[in-house]
């Protein structure tokens, strides 16, 4: 059974679940995206690891994870989306250590989350592709099949009227103090749209 190498598009609000989300994958080599619904603190973990300018001010319990890995010589390699069973993806970590190769089941959420964190390919079988992939229309627009599941939105960039509006008053210090107390608090999707804007301005 072939593997497929998969990359992160980006992660959506969820339309079919409340206080869910949307993580988009799509094959490098092709047009087909895999939607998977996972938790806000598993989409946060997510965003935090591809927003490089965000700091935690305390370790995330992934970035506690990659840090006791470091310490052990222990390394992600890949991660291997291997089965689909009633609309649940299961995912495998495969990890090294002195040279010896150790398998470990994972939910795909926190799977995918580590592998931001070890810069670790992703890959699934092209039979999961088949089953649960979809084809996009065009680069911003998602087949209409799973209109109803997903909507095409960076959880780190939403550009929604009301998220723009509230900063429009607001100067680039002003902004940035914001930015530090939405890290200090914790709320990295607040302090994610602050830089947006202050990139925007610049």
């Amino acid at each position: 059974m072939s593997l497929v190498r998969l990359d992160i598009k980006g992660i959506s609000y969820s339309q079919s679940q409340s206080g869910a989300y949307a993580l988009v994958l799509k094959e490098i080599e092709g047009a087909r995206t895999l939607p998977i619904i996972i938790g806000a603190f598993e989409a946060q973990a997510i965003a935090i690891a591809l927003e490089k300018e965000i700091k935690p001010p305390r370790p995330l319990t992934h970035d506690l994870f990659k840090s006791f890995a470091d310490r052990f010589n222990i390394t992600i390699k890949q991660i291997i989306i291997h089965k689909l069973v009633d609309g649940i993806f299961y995912s495998s970590l495969i990890c090294e250590r002195d040279k010896t190769e150790e398998i470990i089941d994972a939910r795909t959420s926190d799977a995918i989350a580590l592998a931001t964190r070890f810069n670790a390919p992703i890959f699934t079988y092209e039979n999961i592709l088949d089953k649960a992939g979809i084809y996009l229309k065009t680069k911003d627009e998602i087949d209409e099949r799973t209109s109803e599941i997903i909507e095409v939105e960076k959880f780190t960039n939403p550009e929604t009227t009301e998220s723009k509006n509230a900063f429009l008053d607001k100067s680039i210090q002003e902004l940035n103090e914001m930015m530090e107390k939405a890290v200090a608090d914790e709320n990295y999707e607040l302090a994610a749209r602050i830089r947006d804007e202050i990139e925007n301005r610049e």
